[in-house]
């Protein structure tokens, strides 16, 4: 079960990677960030079950640089919600 949830991470990366290299999502959008975080979290687990250490912490970071990622999406998208924000952006 362990391995199967590895290949899922690894095939969650792969994706994310050939989606942006052919156009089909943004670098800088929650799709991507989405599929590394899950693609990141599945390799640490499975790295860290395996004692695959230098892996485990690799992901471990690369989830958090997408979850830092989101966090900023939604506070922008926050923002741009707002009325405040609509005006100033008319002026």
């Amino acid at each position: 079960m362990i391995a199967l949830i590895g290949w899922a991470g690894a095939a969650g990366l792969l994706a994310a990677y050939a989606l942006v290299s052919a156009k089909r999502i943004a670098g800088d959008g929650a799709v991507f960030q989405t599929l590394n975080i899950a693609g990141g979290g599945a390799l640490a687990l499975n790295s860290a079950v395996n004692g695959a250490w230098p892996s485990a912490v690799l992901n471990v970071i690369w989830v958090a640089i997408g979850a830092v990622a989101i966090f900023r999406l939604a506070r922008r998208r926050s923002r741009q919600s707002r009325p405040e924000y609509q005006g100033a952006l008319t002026r």
